[in-house]
């Protein structure tokens, strides 16, 4: 097969004109809900829970630092609970401050993957090792796949290719090296060795696997192909070098760069079996603008101003199935994706639905009239929040353990 080819994978489950009778077409902006005064309490209010939840973990990461002298599992570990605890943070922030209805829907390869649980939300079953690679919309985007993550009991695994600047944040930049996030200077001659290094740490074989194969550890390994998010200036350097080479310009996205997720795949073949692929939509911004400029961060969080929804179709890869011996084979096959992602862009603009082949395949045992609606077109509709509010005291688990064991030693010793 010519890995350049683009053809889909398989004919629609679901017609647009049946979408249609389940959906309306994206609406208009959000419009703004609290004055001035209510915005500037609203930022206020949580930036002190952000920032005041990123010191706390931050400490817990510290005190558990001398671990890796000790031993590494525990290490591991320990960090992976302090990561969850930072997507248990990030979660109970959009659940107040930024409510949002979460849409997903996928293709025959995700079948069975994906559920509703008794008390109406997401529940994903996913590998416990995979790449996970998305077209890059807005910002948000990272803090609606650790959600995602969080629903497949992952969120403490989710390992994230970022710009290198960010590692200089004072405290969160700090945390995430803690995490072993990957930081790149987008100059693949000092990026590379970095990369191979970090990859070999996720390639360590370790305990802490919950599906009894210890071999390696749990990953999640996030990338963003293009690079950066979707903007007017990005849009025109892409279709600039997409003329340069004479690819065709892609309506909805920038062109991918294959060198790290090539680069990455080789590394890490042999330790994984699929690539999931998420191709992301805000329901709000009309055909043919760019979300940026509807869904900051301040918008979202500071002026309540989150996206209607958010749409998520996922379709997986078989490694084994993915040209990983020349590169050039593997640009073609991944713009070959991008070029399918960009058709399903176009359908969900037309209908206000991403195409589903999991009606039928989703399983409820409860559910609202609204959600059985969605689950009976292939859909599950839930809104990112937590199981419980009682999650959150992992946070400060820690550290309250600790405050009480030094005071029950000065006690002692008083």
């Amino acid at each position: 097969m010519d890995s350049g080819e683009v053809r889909p994978r398989k004919p629609l489950a679901v017609t647009a004109s049946e979408l249609q009778k389940h959906s309306s077409k994206p609406s208009t902006e959000p419009r703004l809900k609290y004055g001035i005064t209510m915005q500037v309490l609203r930022s206020l209010l949580l930036a002190a829970w952000f920032n005041g939840c990123c010191i706390v973990v931050f400490v817990t990461q510290l005190v558990g630092s001398p671990l890796y002298l000790i031993n590494k599992d525990y290490f591991y570990s320990y960090m992976a609970y302090t990561k969850q605890c930072f997507g248990l943070m990030i979660t109970a922030l959009t659940e107040w401050g930024a409510p949002t209805l979460f849409r997903v829907s996928g293709d025959e390869s995700v079948r069975g993957q994906l559920h509703l649980t008794e008390d109406g939300m997401l529940q994903a079953s996913f590998p416990e090792r995979l790449v996970m690679i998305a077209n890059h919309q807005v910002y948000t985007d990272w803090i609606y796949l650790w959600w995602f993550a969080y629903t497949n009991v992952m969120h403490g695994r989710v390992y994230i290719i970022l710009k290198e600047s960010l590692k200089y944040i004072p405290i969160m930049g700090q945390g995430m090296m803690f995490y072993g996030f990957i930081f790149m200077a987008r100059k693949w001659q000092s990026d590379k060795p970095r990369l191979q290094y970090r990859l070999e740490k996720l390639k360590t074989r370790h305990s802490g696997s919950h599906s009894g194969n210890p071999q390696y550890d749990p990953m999640w390994l996030m990338i963003f192909p293009e690079g950066t998010n979707l903007s007017i200036n990005t849009k025109t350097r892409s279709d600039a070098y997409g003329a340069k080479q004479n690819l065709a310009s892609l309506k909805h996205m920038i062109l991918p760069r294959s060198t790290g997720l090539f680069f990455c795949l080789q590394q890490l073949r042999g330790t994984l079996d699929y690539v999931y692929d998420s191709t992301i939509a805000y329901e709000g911004p009309p055909k043919g603008s760019y979300p940026d400029k509807y869904f900051t961060l301040r918008s979202t969080y500071g002026q309540g101003r989150p996206p209607t929804s958010v749409n998520m179709h996922w379709r997986r890869f078989a490694v084994s199935e993915i040209p990983l011996d020349d590169q050039k084979e593997f640009e073609a096959w991944l713009l070959a994706r991008w070029v399918e992602k960009d058709q399903l862009m176009d359908q969900y603009f037309e209908t206000g639905r991403f195409p589903s082949e999991l009606a039928g395949s989703i399983e409820a045992k409860k559910a609202t009239e609204e959600q059985k609606i969605a689950i009976s077109a292939g859909y599950i509709e839930s809104n990112v929040r937590l199981h419980h509010w009682a999650e959150l005291g992992k946070i400060f688990m820690v550290l309250a353990g600790l405050g009480f064991l030094c005071r029950f030693i000065g006690s002692w010793f008083g």
